[in-house]
């Protein structure tokens, strides 16, 4: 028997010093006790049909206090789950997901459910003496061929949208190594961000740096900033074909739905003109891979452009299926819209539902791209997720910023382990 014989959660400050959610379970079989620790992250540019992030809404911490969160853990989950026996996580998860009935988990909170599901497969990890993306993979990803290739990284250098007040209107610009090894990559990101970082200072370009770890310079055109990239790239002693760019334009921030117009460095766009603005980028730059080109309610927008771009690049939607079964299903496959869906555990708010969202998607010939949130912890569970989950992507920010290197030296680990 496998009991939970202990649950404890409360908030920590997350890398925007705002507070979140964290949780410790310990699983005692027959007197050996195994502990997971977790503690969720919290996105600033947020899709509308994301499972809700229960929030105080009160005096403390501007109203982003997660006092409800943690005491829905202690004691409506906690109350739940303890001396009880679980097979595995995907048995708790399914508990645990059924004492809230709500659409959008909002009678206990997103960000409390995805605390306990965290830790719980932690700690299931552990009792089985596996690392966590041994874990997963055979408790969701058994189906999948059995191979050791790591997730391409997509390192985002330049921050704007809401990220960061450079003023902006595309969120994030990513430099998207391709040297087939993990380390490679990883030195290979530092190295170009180190350069980007030399070169806008030598311009008299801020390096303050935005939520993700970018630089947030105060540049006109999104052109200037890709001419930016490519030459830190070949500074830094590389290629088109060994570093590629992709973008997250989070288009719903700069769609105005009065005028139907998307505004993109001070020019007004239709569905049409925004496409075609895309496609002159990708004819000109190395850019594999477009995120949330157009709102997250643009079908139309979305079909153009998936019909014009979709088999030159990734269509990543994110705002657009928000990790979702049912929306990826509802929005993308009956419309035949986007190539790939990004993964963010705290949409849905569970790593049971986050992993069969990566099954729906593999099954239906969409590429998958874990990522991170603009307000992280140091919690690097993606890296194993999106390892074990043979995602082709990972987005994990700039290669600086305590929260953010977590997920970079996770990987690491996970190379040396299977050496």
């Amino acid at each position: 028997m496998a009991l939970i014989s202990s649950i404890f959660s409360r908030w920590i400050l997350d890398s925007r010093g705002l507070p979140t959610v964290s949780c410790q379970i310990t699983i005692d079989q027959n007197g050996r006790k195994a502990v997971g620790k977790a503690s969720v992250p919290s996105g600033a540019s947020t899709g509308s049909y994301e499972a809700l992030e229960l929030r105080d809404g009160q005096m403390d911490f501007g109203g982003k206090g997660v006092n409800l969160a943690v005491e829905n853990i202690n004691s409506k989950i906690g109350g739940s789950i303890l001396n009880r026996d679980f097979g595995d996580a995907k048995s708790l998860d399914e508990f645990v997901l059924s004492l809230d009935v709500s659409h959008n988990k909002s009678e206990l909170g997103a960000n409390a459910i995805l605390a306990v599901s965290m830790a719980a497969h932690r700690a299931f990890a552990t009792l089985n003496n596996l690392e966590l993306f041994q874990y997963l993979r055979r408790l969701y990803f058994s189906a999948l061929p059995v191979t050791n290739k790591f997730p391409r990284l997509m390192c985002n250098v330049v921050n704007g949208g809401a990220h960061a007040d450079s003023g902006l209107a595309i969120q994030e610009f990513m430099i998207v190594p391709n040297t087939g090894n993990i380390e490679k990559d990883i030195q290979m990101a530092s190295e170009t961000y180190h350069i980007l970082k030399k070169n806008l200072k030598k311009d008299g370009h801020s390096i303050s740096l935005g939520d993700e770890g970018g630089f947030a310079p105060h540049i006109a055109t999104s052109i200037e900033v890709l001419d930016y990239l490519q030459k830190a790239i070949t500074d830094a002693g590389f290629d088109n074909i060994s570093c590629g760019l992709a973008m997250d334009c989070a288009a719903s921030e700069f769609y105005n739905k009065n005028t139907n117009f998307y505004t993109v460095d001070g020019k007004e766009f239709t569905q049409a003109g925004l496409t075609d603005f895309y496609a002159e980028l990708e004819s000109k730059y190395p850019i594999i891979s477009i995120e949330d080109g157009f709102g997250e309610d643009d079908v139309l927008g979305w079909q153009i452009m998936t019909k014009k771009l979709g088999s030159k690049m990734h269509l990543i939607g994110d705002d657009l299926f928000v990790t979702n079964p049912e929306r990826f299903q509802k929005v993308g496959l009956n419309n035949q819209i986007a190539n790939g869906v990004l993964i963010k555990l705290n949409q849905i708010g569970s790593v049971l539902e986050t992993c069969q969202m990566i099954n729906d998607a593999k099954a239906n010939n969409y590429i998958t791209a874990v990522s991170h949130r603009s307000g992280e912890t140091c919690d690097d569970f993606m890296s194993d997720l999106a390892f074990a989950s043979q995602s082709e992507f990972i987005k994990l920010g700039a290669p600086a910023r305590g929260e953010r290197v977590a997920k970079y030296n996770r990987l690491l680990e996970i190379s040396d382990l299977l050496n």
